[in-house]
């Protein structure tokens, strides 16, 4: 049925009429047995139209029907391959049979086909996408491990990730540490991609994995701002980013759980706010600081009135965890479900390819809160996380039990906490210098 359905497709362009159609029928037959794949449609391209192709003195028929051959370029990270040519010939491989012998030199007026020589390595990546996502890996996780697999694939492209083994992981991890310069934790995340590549996708046993020799991930001690230099960093800031910046130092927030804030998970009667699908897909508790709630208010009631704007254009639908969007059929369309930072423009989600209504991106705070530093003349490397790290360290600076604390931050063990511990009187600052004893 495919065959079939596959030569209905591309008889009509094939207009020669003495076409070398054995060369034609065994294309087909790999297209119909899966070993070819289309392009999905790019939008908004201008339409092709027909165009003229000369057809040389021994070309290829394939060549000649399905277009010559052009450039391809591979989307890093994604395994997608676009381009603007077309040729149907099989993965790996470059026949280029000679015409037949009535076939002489004529234009031929065939119109552009998207039909694409996908690498074995692009469809490896597929696979590895859709176990990624069976798995329910988040997007960011996705796009790293996908592109940690597709560079150790080239790294190494004359060989099957099958056929290699720990000596090409331990030269891979090598030549990222001596060469590319990455720290410690890149070098742990890239073992970890190709790890899930392995075991997952390959359904390898790894005897050798004891043998590769992990980067050891340095301890350090979180940059910490005290009161002072906190309240010079929010009086830098006004409007939607003070507000996002005083949540984040006010109730312990990660940055991508502030930006991700709906407005159902807001309780202004209760004083909480509830964080869904936390680090390590939990979900918690904290508190809704009283300083914040006017302002916090007023940003709902925007996020609502554009809502309903949209609504109105004919959109307002927003992304659903997991298959809620089909559980609860109008959902997506609720106020309770918006975004309590929607983005300033409406764009296509990257899965379901519908357009909506995404929250803000995290860089505008970023950057707002770097050029907050700096205005600030605050000299310590701070970012948004170090307010997260200032909430937990003024809670125990205050008195409050460590257990406490680790419950706000969303922490599985308490000894993750208890490197905020440094500001008790347990550390440096506890102990009273010999030299002041003098």
């Amino acid at each position: 049925m495919r065959y079939r359905a596959a030569r209905t497709v591309f008889t009509p362009f094939l207009i020669a009429a003495s076409i070398d159609w054995a060369s034609v029928e065994a294309a087909l037959r790999d297209l119909a047995a899966g070993r070819f794949s289309r392009t999905p449609p790019r939008p908004k391209l201008p339409s092709p139209g027909a165009r003229e192709m000369s057809i040389r003195a021994g070309e290829s028929a394939p060549a000649a029907v399905h277009g010559a051959q052009r450039d391809f370029r591979s989307r890093d990270g994604f395994g997608l391959i676009s381009g603007k040519g077309t040729e149907l010939v099989p993965s790996g491989a470059t026949p280029r049979p000679a015409l037949s012998a009535g076939v002489s030199a004529k234009a031929l007026v065939v119109p552009e086909v998207q039909v694409l020589n996908v690498q074995p390595e692009h469809r490896l990546l597929e696979v590895a996408r859709d176990r990624l996502r069976l798995k329910h890996y988040s997007i960011r996780t996705e796009r790293a491990y996908l592109g940690w697999m597709e560079r150790f694939m080239l790294a190494f492209r004359d060989s099957h990730p099958r056929d290699l083994g720990g000596q090409e992981v331990e030269q891979f991890l090598t030549v990222l540490a001596t060469h590319g310069k990455v720290s410690a934790s890149t070098q742990s995340q890239a073992l970890s991609s190709l790890l899930f590549l392995y075991r997952e996708v390959l359904g390898v046993d790894l005897p050798w994995l004891e043998n590769v020799i992990r980067a050891k991930v340095p301890r350090r001690l979180p940059v910490v701002l005290d009161r002072r230099e906190v309240n010079a960093l929010l009086n830098r800031l006004d409007g939607r980013e003070w507000l996002m910046a005083s949540l984040l130092y006010g109730t312990g927030m990660r940055l991508m759980e502030c930006v991700r804030l709906r407005i159902k998970d807001v309780d202004f009667s209760r004083q909480e706010i509830i964080i869904r699908n936390g680090k390590g897909a939990k979900d918690r508790i904290t508190m809704l600081p009283r300083t914040v709630i006017e302002s916090l208010a007023r940003q709902i009631e925007r996020a609502r009135l554009e809502h309903l704007a949209d609504l109105q254009a004919g959109f307002g639908e927003v992304y659903l965890p997991t298959a809620l969007s089909r559980k609860y059929k109008n959902a997506a369309r609720e106020v309770g479900w918006q975004y309590v930072f929607p983005a300033p423009r409406r764009s296509i989600d990257p899965r379901t390819g519908l357009e909506g209504r995404h929250h803000i991106d995290e860089q505008v705070l970023q950057r707002a809160v770097k050029s907050a530093v700096s205005a600030a003349g605050i000299v310590k490397i701070a970012s948004c996380h170090t307010l997260r790290h200032s909430f937990a360290t003024h809670l125990l600076e205050a008195g409050y039990d460590i257990r406490t604390v680790q419950e706000l931050l969303g922490h599985a063990d308490v000894t993750t906490t208890q490197i905020y511990t440094h500001v008790l009187n347990r550390g440096a600052s506890g102990v009273l210098s010999p030299l002041d004893r003098q």
